[in-house]
């Protein structure tokens, strides 16, 4: 009978994480690489700071902000990803190799940078459909940014106009941590 009831427990268990990571569970190519990366698989159990990127934008500098807060708090298990778009303005017009290269030389940008991808309603990729689903708003802009738990659900977004070291999304990031 505990057998039995062990089992149902670690399946009821695995198919519970399953399907929180279901909005993470998208193949994303590296930025300027070959190389593929399931979101879910690779950063599951992470909390996850997902944010449309561009080179030529007035939030651009935002990527110092985003860079100090994956160093400060990736041992505790935070992720930043950047998602160039080029959406808004024409403010990503490069190609990956140009938004890599400038990112790494200008920002020393080392939290992980992903395809550049569309993320404007109608239009966005379906990682960003189901972000947007779930917070209830695309991005309004460049840098906007989602917070996802390390149970691979939605928490909050943010919006561009806020800044990554804004009390509130410490706090959130925080919070998300020690969950």
């Amino acid at each position: 009978m505990r057998f039995l009831t062990a089992a149902f427990l670690l399946m009821t268990a695995a198919t519970t994480m399953a399907a929180d990571t279901v909005l993470l569970n998208q193949d994303f190519r590296r930025l300027a690489s070959d190389d593929v990366v399931n979101l879910a698989d690779a950063y599951s159990g992470k909390v996850v700071l997902v944010v449309n990127t561009a080179s030529k934008c007035g939030n651009t500098p935002q990527y110092d902000g985003l860079e100090m807060l994956y160093e400060e708090y990736a041992e505790q298990g935070l992720v930043v990803l950047g998602f160039p778009s080029n959406d808004f303005m024409g403010q990503e017009p490069g190609t990956e190799e140009q938004i890599e290269e400038f990112c790494r030389l200008t920002y020393k940008v080392k939290f992980p940078m992903f395809e550049k991808v569309t993320v404007k309603e109608g239009e966005a990729h379906p990682f960003f459909d189901g972000l947007a689903a779930a917070a209830g708003t695309y991005p309004t802009w460049n840098f906007h940014k989602y917070l996802i738990g390390r149970d691979g659900k939605l928490i909050t977004e943010f919006s561009p106009r806020t800044k990554p070291y804004n009390d509130k999304v410490i706090a959130e990031i925080e919070s998300a941590l020690t969950m």
